[in-house]
């Protein structure tokens, strides 16, 4: 069985494989890029490390979130070894669901998020999208 690290993003409920996160952080401080893609919400320094911050409520075609609205840094591995944070509205559970409770998204989900989105896991009482991360961190496209 695999691990998921759960996320929230306007009540759709999203999971990454454990093995591609590096870390969880608390809303940091971001340095926008002038001119940078709208999914691109800034930089962040990790510990000497500058960090792309990728806006996942816009790369799925979601609402913005409200002003003032917390928020939190998924910190995940990329392909080509590198990292990205990607910011989502709440971290939730790691969950490890039986194999046998994973198909292919339905046509229900929307068009902008099941193109990010590998699978769907029915769960007692929520639908959980697994993200494609190394399309999710592809700003402007799929890979």
């Amino acid at each position: 069985m695999s691990q998921y690290c759960t996320f929230t993003l306007d009540r759709h409920l999203f999971g990454v494989p454990v093995s591609s996160v590096q870390e969880v952080l608390r809303a940091q401080g971001l340095t926008r890029v002038p001119l940078a893609h709208e999914d691109i919400a800034g930089l962040l320094n990790l510990r000497g490390q500058i960090v792309t911050s990728l806006e996942l409520r816009s790369r799925l075609g979601l609402e913005p979130r409200d002003e003032g609205a917390p928020s939190v840094n998924v910190v995940v591995k990329t392909p080509d070894g590198g990292v990205v944070s990607l910011v989502v509205d709440e971290i939730g559970d790691v969950l490890e669901p039986s194999r046998d409770s994973f198909e292919t998204p339905p046509d229900t989900v929307p068009t902008t998020i099941r193109d990010l989105v590998t699978q769907v896991c029915k769960l007692d009482d929520h639908l959980m999208l697994l993200l494609d991360t190394e399309r999710a961190v592809t700003p402007g496209g799929t890979s």
